[in-house]
């Protein structure tokens, strides 16, 4: 019985880490989002680097609670900006 409850908590533990791998390589290129509010910043010349994608997959891949979060207050304080603007040309 506790094996299979180890299991099961082994299994639970490993899709959480899978998930914010998986959000982390997909939200890389938005990652002003998440981290430094809603202006992006500017890449480097060479452009983005495997390091700095690495970089970003291992902090979400702990973090994804919190970028999901983080995510979901800036985009609403984007939406606001953007209705502010409309209402300020119309």
């Amino acid at each position: 019985m506790a094996f299979n409850q180890e299991m099961a908590l082994n299994i639970y533990i490993c899709l959480f880490l899978l998930f914010g791998a998986v959000f982390g390589l997909a939200t890389f290129s938005y990652q002003h989002i998440f981290s430094e509010g809603p202006h992006k910043v500017e890449t480097p010349e060479g452009g983005s680097t495997l390091g700095g994608r690495l970089l970003w997959a291992l902090v979400c891949t702990f973090l994804w609670p919190i970028m999901v979060l983080t995510g979901l207050n800036s985009a609403r304080i984007l939406a606001k900006r953007k209705r502010q603007a409309a209402a300020a040309n119309h």
